[in-house]
C-alpha cells in the first residue's frame, strides 16, 4: 500500500527530489542538533524525518534503475548474484 508522502514523491520532477533532499538533509541535522543541545518536544520527529529521506532517496534509485539499459541491468544482477554467493 503507497503511502500519501510516497505518491507525492512519485508526481515530482528530478530537480524537484533534489531540492527536497536538501531542505531535508538540512532541517534533519539542524533537528538533531537541537535535540542534542536542549532536547525536542517531539524526538520522534527525527525518526520521521529519517525516513523521509529515505523514502525519497529510495525514489530517485528506482527513477535511476528504470533509465538503465539492458546491459547495464545485467552487469548489476551479476554482481548481486556474486554477492549473495560469497
Amino acid at each position: 500500500m503507497a503511502t500519501k508522502k510516497f505518491i507525492e514523491l512519485g508526481e515530482m520532477s528530478d530537480t524537484d527530489l533534489k531540492a527536497e533532499l536538501t531542505q531535508m538533509n538540512g532541517q534533519y541535522h539542524k533537528l538533531r542538533f537541537d535535540h542534542t543541545i536542549k532536547g525536542l518536544d517531539n524526538p520522534v520527529t527525527l525518526r520521521s524525518t529519517r525516513r523521509d529521506i529515505a523514502r525519497i532517496q529510495t525514489e530517485m534509485r528506482r527513477r535511476e534503475m528504470t533509465t538503465m539499459s539492458p546491459e547495464q541491468t545485467a552487469k548489476r544482477s551479476r554482481i548481486r548474484s556474486r554477492r549473495k554467493k560469497a
